[in-house]
């Protein structure tokens, strides 16, 4: 998988632009990716970085780490917010946190994941892969949406003191939504199951090509906001450790390549790109850097993005009265 040959350069230190006045939520915020986006985010002088993570001490000692790269005195706040994709309760929870205390959201960075994990279910009785990939995601984006569109509707006449916006939601897919079930990509009476007849690769890809379909219905529904979803490349994060539902000798393999992969600073930069650039296209799906189109045909079905947003609305209805 060589994306380099048509990639758009991105630097973060030079090519984010100042965010001073906006606010930020980024999932999976203590690790990985999600740690690198927060940091370099916060070298740009955002108000306010949500700083979301499942385990609250794990969440503190993230925090404690990235300040300690920061310089002194930095002007950004970074706050913690409790988050368990698995439940959704404890996803409408933090969305509450979030809309009680915060007047405007310009980027949600969706990018927490876990893959090929052992067959499971969530709490709230679905496919362990699916429910946090993307149910537990999608919940979040709508919980959030209004304020997002707010904000950009407040942009569009803001004053000297309301910083200019163009929302967005950047939901981190994979390479890996090419590994769904076929011929049908998203088989739906698997979802309420533990799923385990697919195997944890195909579930692991039907819950990250789920989060390009609905990336792509959701740009026709809320045209005011900018939505996309990308792939990171192959990169150096705990994802692949998690892989514990993956055959022994898959397991081996991912800890002998681990070293060759590429690091976080080098593979957070497509999201980051995603989230500031001009060129970003709504409803698009990025491989590193800035390059789109190379999605699979099952992520271009628009019938197939209809029949999963219907579901999704069906199944998270009673969180969004």
């Amino acid at each position: 998988m060589n994306f380099t040959r048509r990639s758009v350069p991105f630097n973060p230190s030079t090519d984010i632009p100042s965010l001073q006045g906006k606010v930020i939520l980024v999932t999976g915020g203590n690790i990985g990716l999600g740690k690198q986006t927060v940091l370099e985010y916060a070298k740009h002088n955002p108000a306010l970085i949500w700083l979301a993570a499942r385990n609250p001490t794990k969440a503190q000692a993230a925090f404690d780490d990235i300040k300690s790269l920061l310089p002194k005195p930095c002007p950004t706040t970074i706050r913690l917010l409790e988050l368990d994709l698995s439940s959704l309760e404890s996803v409408k929870s933090a969305a509450t946190t979030v809309l009680a205390e915060s007047t405007r959201l310009d980027i949600l960075m969706l990018n927490a994941g876990i893959m090929a994990v052992p067959p499971g279910l969530t709490s709230d009785g679905y496919e362990i892969q699916f429910g946090t990939n993307y149910l537990g995601h999608i919940l979040l984006a709508r919980l959030l949406t209004p304020l997002l569109e707010r904000t950009a509707s407040s942009s569009s006449s803001s004053s000297a003191s309301d910083p200019p916006s163009n929302p967005r939601i950047i939901l981190l897919s994979s390479y890996g939504h090419n590994f769904t079930p076929k011929p049908h990509g998203i088989v739906f009476s698997s979802l309420r199951t533990d799923g385990s007849d697919l195997g944890p690769y195909a579930l692991y890809g039907q819950s990250k090509l789920a989060l390009i379909l609905w990336g792509k219905e959701a740009a026709k529904r809320y045209p005011t906001l900018t939505i996309a979803s990308v792939h990171p490349g192959v990169v150096q994060t705990n994802l692949a450790n998690g892989a514990t539902g993956s055959p022994c000798w898959v397991q081996v393999l991912g800890k002998l390549a681990y070293h060759v992969l590429t690091g976080v600073e080098q593979g957070v930069r497509n999201q980051l790109w995603a989230s500031v650039s001009a060129d970003v296209k709504s409803g698009g799906y990025y491989v590193p850097v800035g390059i789109e189109g190379t999605e699979s045909v099952l992520a271009k079905d628009e019938e197939l993005a209809g029949e999963l947003w219907a579901w999704t609305e069906g199944e998270i209805g009673r969180f969004l009265g």
